[in-house]
Order: C-alpha cells, then sequence, then structure tokens
C-alpha cells in the first residue's frame, strides 16, 4: 500500500510538471495569435490539461493514454500555439515504451502522431529538430528502462529458481540421509534380534547354563540400543552429519563374534594388501557383510564362509553359507536383499546373490571410493 501511495504521488507530480511546462512554452510561442492576445485560451487550456491529466494512468492503460497525450498536443499546434516541444506526447511515449516494445500497431501508432504532430506545428527545421530529438530521447529512455526492467526481472527469476532448486537439493539430500538411516536401522536391529532370537533358541535346546549366553544378549542389545538412539535422534533432529554409522570392516571382528557366540560358524578368508576404504564404502560392506550373515544364521545350516578380497580396482566380498533345499532365500530378495544392492549401487559397486551347488553365495564389489553421483 505504501509503495502504491508513492507511486501515484510521483505520477501526479509528472502531470503537474507536464502541465505546466506545456502551458509555459504555449504562452510564449504565438505568433498566429493576435498581438494583443496575452497568454494560453481556453481551448488550449483545455487541451493542456487533457494532455496532462490522463498521464496518471498510464500503468493501466498506456497505448490509450499516449493517443489522447498526442492528440492533445496536435490540437494545441493545430490551434496555432508554438509550444515547440510535444512535452506531454513525450512522457506518455517514455511511458509507452517503458511497458512495451514499440513493434506492429504500436509503432504505427507512435509514428503517425509524431508525424501529425510535425505536419500541424509548422515550426522551424531547428525548431522540428529539437521536437524530434525530445520524441526520440523519450522513446530511447523508455526502452532503455524496459530493458533494465526485464534485466532485473530475469536476475529475480534466476536467483528465484536458484533457492527453489538448493531448497530441492536440500529437501533431497535429507531424504537421502533418512533413507539411509532407515537402511542402518533395519540392519542394525534386524542383525541384533536374529542373534538374540538364535542365542536364546540355542541355549533352551543345548539346556546350558544361561549366564554366558545372557551377558551376550546384554551386550548386544547394549550396543544395538546405542545405535538405535542415535538413529532416532538424527531423525528427530533432523541432523544429516550426525555420526549413526558403524565404524566399518574395523568392527568385522565384533561382527563375528557375535555370530560364533549364537552358534554359526564363521570363518574369515582375506586376500591382498589391505586398503583403506571411503567411509561410504567402509560403512556398506559392513552393513553387506552383516545383512548376509543375519541371513546365513536365520536361512542357513550352521556355517558360512566370508572372502574378503583387496584387488585392484577395489574390494570385493563374498559370504557364502550352505543351506537345506527347503530353507533357500529368494535370489530376488526380500527387504534385506535389496537394501544390499542399493547399498552397493550408491557407491558405485554392484551386488549379485545366486543360489551354488546347494549355498547361498552374496558377492559385492566395491570401489575404495564411492563413484556413484
Amino acid at each position: 500500500m505504501p509503495k502504491l501511495r508513492s507511486r501515484l504521488l510521483v505520477d501526479v507530480a509528472v502531470a503537474i510538471a507536464t502541465l505546466a511546462t506545456t502551458l509555459g512554452l504555449a504562452s510564449r510561442g504565438l505568433p498566429a495569435i493576435p498581438v494583443d492576445a496575452r497568454g494560453v485560451g481556453l481551448a488550449g487550456v483545455v487541451l493542456a490539461v487533457l494532455g496532462a491529466a490522463v498521464l496518471p494512468f498510464h500503468r493501466r492503460s498506456p497505448g490509450a493514454v499516449f493517443a489522447v497525450t498526442a492528440a492533445a498536443d496536435v490540437g494545441i499546434v493545430a490551434l496555432g500555439y508554438r509550444p515547440g516541444l510535444p512535452v506531454a506526447m513525450a512522457v506518455a511515449l517514455y511511458y509507452l515504451a517503458s511497458s512495451r516494445s514499440l513493434m506492429g500497431r504500436t509503432l504505427a501508432l507512435t509514428l503517425i502522431s509524431c508525424a501529425a504532430w510535425a505536419l500541424a506545428s509548422g515550426l522551424s527545421a531547428s525548431q522540428m529538430f529539437h521536437g524530434g530529438l525530445a520524441v526520440a530521447t523519450a522513446w530511447f529512455a523508455g526502452e532503455r528502462t524496459r530493458l533494465r526492467r526485464a534485466q532485473v526481472a530475469a536476475l529475480e527469476e534466476r536467483a528465484r529458481r536458484a533457492e527453489h532448486d538448493a531448497e530441492n537439493e536440500r529437501r533431497l539430500a535429507v531424504a537421502e540421509e533418512r533413507a539411509r538411516i532407515a537402511r542402518d536401522l533395519h540392519d542394525s536391529a534386524g542383525h541384533a534380534i536374529n542373534v538374540i532370537g538364535v542365542l536364546a533358541g540355542a541355549a533352551r535346546l543345548r539346556g546350558e547354563p544361561a549366564g554366558e549366553t545372557l551377558e551376550t544378549i546384554e551386550t548386544i542389545a547394549r550396543d544395538t540400543v546405542g545405535e538405535l538412539d542415535g538413529f532416532l535422534r538424527t531423525l528427530r533432529d533432523g541432523d544429516g552429519d550426525a555420526e549413526t554409522a558403524p565404524a566399518g570392516l574395523a568392527s568385522l571382528e565384533t561382527l563375528l563374534s557375535h555370530h560364533n557366540a549364537c552358534g554359526l560358524a564363521v570363518t574369515l578368508r582375506a586376500g591382498g594388501a589391505a586398503r583403506p576404504l571411503a567411509g561410504g564404502v567402509d560403512q556398506a560392506a559392513y552393513r553387506i557383510l552383516q545383512e548376509a550373515l543375519t541371513n546365513a544364521a536365520r536361512h542357513g545350516s550352521g556355517t558360512a564362509r566370508i572372502d574378503l578380497a583387496f584387488r585392484d580396482a577395489g574390494v570385493e566380498l563374498t559370504v557364502t553359507n550352505p543351506v537345506g533345499d527347503g530353507t533357500l532365500p529368494r535370489a530376488g530378495g526380500g527387504h534385506g536383499l535389496i537394501g544390499m544392492r542399493e547399498r552397493a549401487a550408491l557407491t558405485g559397486g554392484q551386488l549379485h546373490v545366486a543360489h551354488v551347488d546347494g549355498s547361498f553365495r552374496v558377492h559385492a564389489e566395491l570401489p575404495y571410493a564411492c563413484h556413484a553421483s
């Protein structure tokens, strides 16, 4: 509202200044009026007022405003006044050129109005030059104003788009981070619950003292609760930088000891010179091994073998476990296999699962650094 009021005040001030200038110039140039006539007659005043009064409406209809002011200026010179400059028409032309490109009918209207004013004025060559210069200057200034506004609008639109794109990227990053946390939550909780279940079942079937088994269950539960706290805190606070992932392959020995304690005999065979893995690859490798061993404990026959090989292009992980004919997991994958494939793909690697000679094999090839975009 204050901005609209300010614009209205500026428009009214321009109209008043235009009227005063037109009357002032007309009152000094009266060669066609009798010598005893002083000032501007009633008809000239009416035309000058009409030409100035419509100027504040230029924002609504600049073409109509220009047509009215041009007709008023042509009428003034047709009555015999020689103001020398078509002031109102020049101001209206500036408004018109600043609002639209002067092409087609608008350009024809502008040229016809200028020609009519020139023919009706009967001015000298010098006066015609100054009048034409005023009109041309108004046209050029309006065109420059229009181009500048268009440029500013384009920059503002570009800034809005950049801000919108940045917000979309931020939301995408948050969504990806939350999806990663959801995968970690699934892997961690699923692994812990499976190990606890196997431990409890094995202790019940063997009839062994529960002390050592309960101690292992307690350790696993405590570690899992700590991880879940980190996951849920990240989801609640929206802190994508929180450290919620495991240490990676450095935690492999702990993972193997948990499974060995619950009755899954896991052997590890490593090959090649160990090389450091990028953080995302290290975490993906750990989670893939964790999920594969969980599946082996759930569906296998009590043993599993891990082959860890450091190649030139990356690290290769293979988990093989024998399974009974009636307990073959789906090679297409449940949520666990889907999660392993996704983890491998996010690092730029790949994962394959297959049934081979009565065994289920999970084979992952991961680069040393993430290559996925």
